[in-house]
């Protein structure tokens, strides 16, 4: 028999080993459990043909934009973003995480269009939005508005104040008997409509989002699409004459206010720390405007700068596709970097369902999950393709450092590490990269459903 003090003692001792492993178990639990209740909110700011080299921090001489530049001082920013080369495809991808071709919008969706997105697409805000988010929108939508149902409230956002398409869809730049008018939730409120205040009064949309949706009750998610600097270039008289860069720069400096309004707010709210903030231009800017956009004081110098790039909207060379792009999310993604890796628009759809514990859809998905490297678990992006898709067609294809186009008479094939500005065509001397390519190229089409152009061999 063991003495009764020896005993009291070990049952003492077991008894604290027992508390301290119960404790352990319940502060893992309550981690884990803080974890599940606090996704990151999420913040999208998405300017309409703003070029690559229109922002300070991608090499503007004249133009400034220290708010916009400071997101990717705080987080990331990517020098090879690429996205579909104009309005609707590059949308589609962003809120649908699918290429253009995937998705049946039945028609087009500017004025008098009758086209919008199926009900079978899981939109960005219905998959958050059934994740717990509060959603909200201000500004420019483009992916359907005949039917009530294509509208942004019946695609998964609870609030909605904008525009349902283009800002130049009407007289005398588009032929069209449809008003051109300021849309609230499934309601349009205002026609005629002042321009000049939209970026104004967008952003005071998304500052008042914030505000309501900062108690913590539940995580939001707000898409801020500006219709700037899409022509014909409009900004508030306060903000004319203040840039260097012409009127076209002082339309850019109200959109850099505009998100400095944004990140004041997150900041003030005790919110920047957990909120990823996502800003990228739609495509890039529209440098080859049409004969029909030069009336009513616009001018061809009213569009942005591509930098380096060769090519401009609705072209598949960079130009067209690569754009200014920043994330930021301070509580996981370390500030400061700068990325050449390959990214493109529908890796941000995947990303953010992933992030926020969303349910993906059951189809084809075009994206990747970027936030292993994101947040420096992995040094590579995980993309290292990217098809071009324009009008229905696969006019070209990026596979590691090499694009090859075929939307010219002859093939044309680009280094993109060595030569991003598109000027060397190297085809005639890599032609069994050509081959390789255009058979993957052939994939994707058979994939997709798109067509490819013929060339000369």
């Amino acid at each position: 028999m063991y003495p009764a003090c020896l005993i009291r003692f070990l049952s003492s001792q077991l008894c604290c080993i027992i508390l301290l492993v119960l404790g352990a178990l319940l502060f893992s639990s309550c981690g884990e459990q803080r974890e599940e209740v606090q996704p990151p909110n999420i913040v999208i700011l998405f300017p309409d043909d703003m070029g690559y080299g229109d922002l300070r921090s991608y090499g503007n001489p004249t133009i400034k934009t220290p708010n916009i530049d400071r997101l990717g001082e705080q987080g990331v920013r990517f020098t090879s973003f690429v996205t579909a080369s104009w309005c609707v495809p590059s949308r589609t991808e962003l809120l649908t995480g699918r290429h253009m071709p995937r998705v049946d919008l039945g028609g087009r969706t500017g004025s008098d269009g009758e086209g919008g997105l199926p009900d079978e697409e899981l939109t960005l805000a219905e998959g958050l939005q059934q994740a717990g988010y509060a959603t909200g929108m201000a500004g420019k939508w483009h992916l359907g508005y005949m039917k009530e149902d294509f509208l942004p409230t019946n695609q998964g956002f609870g609030s909605w104040f904008g525009l349902p398409y283009s800002n130049d869809y009407r007289k005398p730049w588009v032929q069209t008997e449809e008003s051109l008018g300021l849309y609230r939730d499934t309601e349009m409120v205002e026609h005629p409509i002042n321009q000049d205040s939209l970026t104004i009064r967008y952003t005071e949309e998304a500052v008042n989002f914030i505000k309501s949706h900062a108690d913590g009750e539940q995580p939001f998610f707000f898409y801020l699409a500006y219709n700037m600097p899409h022509l014909p270039i409009h900004t508030a008289e306060g903000f004319r004459g203040r840039s260097n860069g012409g009127f076209y720069g002082d339309v850019i400096e109200t959109i850099d206010w505009s998100v400095g309004q944004v990140l004041q707010t997150l900041d003030e709210q005790g919110l920047s720390e957990n909120t990823i903030v996502f800003f990228a231009s739609d495509n890039g800017p529209w440098n080859n405007l049409p004969d029909r956009m030069l009336q009513e004081g616009n001018e061809c110098w009213h569009t942005g700068s591509t930098g380096p790039l060769r090519g401009s909207k609705a072209t598949t060379y960079e130009g067209g596709t690569r754009v200014p792009a920043l994330i930021r999310w301070p509580a996981h993604i370390s500030e400061g970097r700068v990325s050449s890796e390959l990214v493109a628009m529908p890796d941000i759809y995947r990303t953010l369902l992933e992030v926020a514990g969303a349910e993906l859809p059951g189809h084809t998905l075009d994206g990747y999950d970027l936030m292993p490297f994101l947040t420096g678990q992995r040094d590579e992006s995980p993309r290292q393709e990217y098809p071009y898709f324009l009008r229905g067609e696969l006019q070209a294809y990026r596979q590691g450092p090499w694009k090859l186009r075929l939307a010219s008479e002859e093939a044309e094939l680009f280094n993109m590490q060595d030569d991003p500005g598109e000027r060397w065509n190297r085809a005639e001397e890599n032609p069994e990269i050509v081959d390789q390519l255009r058979k993957k190229m052939e994939q994707v089409a058979e994939d997709t459903g798109a067509e490819i152009p013929q060339t000369d061999e």
